[in-house]
C-alpha cells in the first residue's frame, strides 16, 4: 500500500498489524490524520471487515469530525464512530431494552441537586457553582468506585455530602433515571457477568481505536479492556501531557500504565510538530519537562524558526488588557485575520476586564465558554441594591438584600409588609433607640452614596458602610476563600471606573449583558472576532497568535491546586494553552492587582530556568 507524505513514525502507527498499539501523539503531530489513515489501512491492507472496527471518542463533535474525515479519505462504510456514552448506551439498549427517556439530562441533574441543596439547608450564595461542583464530586465517587463512607467532600461538610449523595441516588431511582456514571457501571457489570454478551461484543468489535486516550477514567478503561479481550487488537492514541480533565476522573496514570496491562504493546511516538515554530515547541517542551509523571518526549518543529516566545510583565491588569487591545488594533490595521488571534485564560472569571475593553474599542470577539455575568453575581447584586436605595430606585427586595450586610440586627419581620421601606423601619423600632440609631446611620450612608461617582461609591460601601466586614464574616461561616469575593468586588470597582454617573454605569451593565449573549451566539455560529476561551476549551484548536493572560500565582496554577498531582495538572493546562500557538505566543502576568502585590507564576520562572 503506497503511503504519501507520512513521517516514518506515522507510517509505523498506520501500518501496525494485530495486537495492542499505543500512539503518543503530541500537539500538532497529526493525531486525527493517523487514526483515519490507520482505519483505511486496516480495511485496504489486511482486509478487515469495516463493520468490525470501532472508533471511540469523548464528544459527539469529535466523533462526527473523525467520521467525516475518514469518509473523505475512503468512503462511507459500516465502521462505527461513537462516544463512550453512545457506544455503552447501545449495549444497554440491546441487553436491557433501555430507552433514551431513561437517561437523566444535565438539566434534570442540575434541578435535582439544587432542590437537594435547599432541602438540606445548605447555605451558599452561589448555588449554580455549588451545584456544578457537587455533581462533579458525585461523578468522581461513582467513576472511581469510592466507598461513600470514606469520601471527604471539597465543597460542603462530608456528612452533608454523604446524605446529599444518597438523596440524589434515591431521587434518580424514583424517577427511573440513570446518569452517565450509572451507565458506565451497568455496562461494566453487564460485560463482567454475561460471558455471552461479552463474546458477542468482542466478535462485533474486533479492532478498537480510542481517541484522546489520556482523558479516559478508570471505569471506561476497565470496560474497554473487557471489550478488547484476549486478541487485544486495540489502538490508543493520546498524549499524557495533555491530560487536563482530572475533575472528570481522567488520570494520566492510566496511559502511563497501559504497558503493564498490555504486555506486547507497540509504542509509537509522533515526534514531529506540524503546527508551531521551533521557539514555541522548545518553550512548551521545557515547561512540561518539570512534570515527573509523564513519558519523556522531544519534538522537532516542521515549520522551523519564528518569533521568540514573549514573557511580558505588566504593572497591573489594566495595562495588560490595554496593551493586548492596542496590539489587536494594530493587527486589524495591518489586515491581520483576527479570527486567528486567541486570548486564553485559566478560568472563565479572568476575561471580565478584557471583555469590557474590547467592547469599548468596538473590537469583535467570540466567547467559547459561558462567562458568568459579573453583574449577576450575588455580591454585585448587593452593591447595586445599595446604590438603587441611595437613588430612591430601590424596593423592599433591595432593602431585604442589604439590611444585614453588615449585620444591623434588622429582623425579617420588620420588612414583612409589601410596602416596607426605610421609613417604616422607624415605626417598627420606635421603642428601641439603639435600632433607631442604626437605621439613621444607614439612611445617612445612602444619602452619601447618592452623591458619589460609581467607583468611589463602591469603595465607600466596602470600607465605610462595612461591606468588607460582612464578607469576612460570611467567608468564615461558609468556608469560602475571601479572595474570591474580593476579586468580584475589585472587578466591580474596575468596571465602574471612568463612569461619572450611576445611570451611565447602569447603561454599560445592560450593554455588557447583551454583548456576552451575542458573543456566545457568534462563537456558536463561527462568526468573526478575536477568540476568547479557557485553557480547557482551547484543547484541539490552533491559532496564529496566542495571548495567555494572568499567568500569576493563584491563577496559573489555580489557588485550589495544592498537591503535587494537582500542580502537575495545572502545568499540563498551561502546556496545552501554549501549544495552541502556531506563529506567535505571548505569556502575560502582572506585578499587582487591586493595589496589592501579586507574584508571577512559578511556571513563568520555570520557563526562564533550565529543566531539572
Amino acid at each position: 500500500m503506497e503511503l504519501i507524505n507520512y513521517s516514518s513514525n506515522q507510517k509505523k502507527a498506520i501500518e501496525h498489524g494485530d495486537g495492542p498499539l499505543m500512539v503518543l501523539a503530541g500537539p500538532g503531530s497529526g493525531k486525527t490524520f493517523v487514526i483515519t489513515h490507520r482505519i483505511k489501512y486496516l480495511i485496504k491492507g489486511p482486509g478487515i471487515n469495516p463493520a468490525h472496527i470501532l472508533v471511540v471518542t469523548f464528544s459527539r463533535a469529535a466523533a462526527k469530525e473523525m467520521k467525516d474525515r475518514f469518509e473523505k479519505l475512503y468512503s462511507k462504510s459500516p465502521v462505527t464512530f461513537g462516544t463512550f456514552h453512545s457506544v455503552f448506551f447501545s449495549l444497554l439498549k440491546t441487553a436491557y431494552g433501555f430507552g433514551s427517556e431513561q437517561i437523566a439530562s444535565d438539566e434534570l441533574r442540575y434541578t435535582l441537586i439544587k432542590e437537594l441543596i435547599k432541602r438540606n439547608a445548605i447555605e451558599n450564595e452561589d448555588i449554580n457553582t455549588l451545584a456544578g461542583n457537587l455533581l462533579n464530586e458525585i461523578a468522581l465517587v461513582k467513576q472511581d468506585n469510592i466507598n461513600i463512607k470514606n469520601y471527604y467532600s471539597n465543597s460542603i461538610s462530608s456528612d452533608t455530602f454523604k446524605k446529599l449523595y444518597r438523596d440524589y441516588e434515591t431521587e434518580l431511582e424514583s424517577r427511573g433515571k440513570l446518569d452517565f456514571e450509572d451507565m458506565l457501571s451497568l455496562t461494566f457489570e453487564l460485560l463482567s457477568e454475561r460471558a455471552d454478551i461479552l463474546q458477542a461484543v468482542q466478535n462485533r468489535y474486533r479492532y478498537i481505536l480510542v481517541d484522546e486516550f489520556q482523558d479516559i477514567n478508570f471505569l471506561q478503561y476497565n470496560i474497554i479492556k473487557l471489550m478488547a479481550g484476549k486478541k487485544q487488537n486495540i489502538t490508543v492514541v493520546g498524549d499524557d501531557d495533555q491530560s487536563i480533565y482530572r475533575f472528570r476522573g481522567a488520570r494520566p496514570e492510566i496511559m502511563l500504565g497501559f504497558e503493564r496491562d498490555f504486555k506486547n504493546v507497540k509504542k509509537v511516538f509522533l515526534d514531529i510538530n506540524f503546527r508551531s515554530t521551533t521557539q514555541i515547541v522548545n518553550a512548551s517542551t521545557k515547561l512540561i519537562s518539570f512534570n515527573n509523571k509523564r513519558f519523556p518526549k522531544s519534538f522537532k518543529a516542521k515549520n522551523g524558526d519564528g518569533a521568540p516566545v514573549s514573557l511580558i510583565e505588566f504593572k497591573n491588569p489594566f495595562l495588560e488588557v490595554n496593551t493586548i487591545v492596542k496590539d489587536i488594533k494594530e493587527y486589524i490595521k495591518a489586515k491581520q485575520d483576527i479570527n486567528n488571534i486567541a486570548i486564553l485564560y485559566r478560568t472563565n472569571l479572568s476575561p471580565r476586564l478584557l471583555i469590557e475593553r474590547l467592547m469599548r474599542n468596538n473590537i469583535a470577539f467570540t466567547i467559547r465558554d459561558a462567562i458568568p455575568n459579573l453583574f449577576d453575581h450575588w455580591i454585585a447584586k448587593d452593591i447595586i441594591s445599595y446604590i438603587k436605595l441611595a437613588l430612591n430606585m430601590g424596593n423592599r427586595s433591595d432593602l431585604l438584600r442589604i439590611s444585614n450586610k453588615p449585620n444591623r440586627y434588622i429582623s425579617r419581620d420588620s420588612l414583612s409588609s409589601s410596602r416596607a421601606n426605610l421609613e417604616t423601619l422607624f415605626d417598627y423600632y420606635d421603642d428601641k433607640s439603639y435600632m433607631i440609631k442604626r437605621i439613621i446611620e444607614l439612611r445617612e450612608q445612602l444619602r452619601t452614596i447618592k452623591n458619589l461617582k460609581p467607583a468611589v461609591a463602591i469603595r465607600y460601601i466596602r470600607n465605610v458602610v462595612g461591606y468588607d466586614e460582612y464578607i469576612e464574616e460570611y467567608c468564615d461561616m461558609n468556608g469560602v476563600e475571601s479572595d474570591e469575593c474580593y476579586t468580584v468586588l475589585g472587578d466591580l470597582e474596575n468596571s465602574a471606573t471612568g463612569y461619572n454617573s450611576f445611570n451611565d454605569w447602569f447603561v454599560h451593565m445592560d450593554e455588557y449583558r447583551n454583548e456576552l449573549i451575542q458573543a456566545r451566539k457568534k462563537s456558536n455560529e463561527n462568526d468573526n472576532g478575536v477568540r476568547l476561551m479557557t485553557f480547557h476549551s482551547s484543547k484541539g484548536l490552533e491559532f496564529d497568535i496566542v495571548y495567555i493572560i494572568d499567568v500569576n500565582e493563584g491563577s496559573v496554577p489555580y489557588k485550589k491546586a495544592k498537591g503535587a498531582d494537582e500542580i502537575e495538572e495545572e502545568r499540563r493546562m498551561l502546556y496545552v494553552a501554549m501549544t495552541r500557538a502556531k506563529k506567535k505566543l505571548f505569556i502575560c502576568y502582572c506585578k499587582e492587582n487591586f493595589g496589592k502585590s501579586i507574584g508571577k507564576s512559578n511556571f513563568v520562572i520555570e520557563l526562564s530556568t533550565k529543566p531539572k
